[in-house]
């Protein structure tokens, strides 16, 4: 009976410090602050995914061209940010004629930030690349770029060379 009673006060030792595996939030009203507070933890923030994006020189370098794309394919905001800062960086000017393909609605409506949703030719699926199947083949004819990480899932990659896109 001795040693349970030990092992219980060794569980109910109180926590003081937290690891919360996102970014620090930007103000104080965020509900981890709250729970910090009350319970006089010490909150360590660490961004569990850090994405680096890739230097317009590096582009240059690798002679892509985005004036020979007339359609992107996204699967993140993340891409959505780091295909618009390279084409700010590298001075181009997006074509109100370039198709936008995302892989769900919320990533198409992240485009808002950058371009005037009602002009031009989005599209989206659920969830996966595979969901735009059906429009990606209506739009055979376009010349797709498809900004990923270098970790990316090589699924959706494969799928795509495989379908000729």
């Amino acid at each position: 009976m001795v040693n349970m009673q030990t092992s219980d006060v060794e569980r109910a030792k109180k926590v003081k410090s937290v690891l919360v595996t996102l970014p620090k939030p930007e103000n104080d009203k965020s509900p981890y602050y709250d729970l910090a507070k009350k319970y006089g933890l010490k909150l360590d923030f660490r961004g569990f995914i850090h994405v680096e994006g890739v230097p317009a020189k590096d582009v240059r370098r690798d002679k892509v061209n985005l004036a020979d794309y007339s359609a992107v394919i996204f699967t993140s905001r993340n891409a959505v940010d780091h295909y618009f800062r390279i084409c700010e960086e590298m001075r181009f000017e997006v074509s109100a004629e370039m198709k936008y393909f995302c892989i769900s609605e919320t990533i198409a409506l992240y485009l808002q930030k950058y371009i005037q949703y009602r002009k031009r030719k989005i599209f989206f699926g659920k969830q996966t690349a595979k969901d735009l199947e059906e429009v990606l083949k209506k739009n055979k004819g376009e010349n797709f770029l498809f900004p990923c990480s270098d970790v990316a899932n090589e699924e959706t990659s494969n799928w795509l060379l495989q379908n000729g896109y």
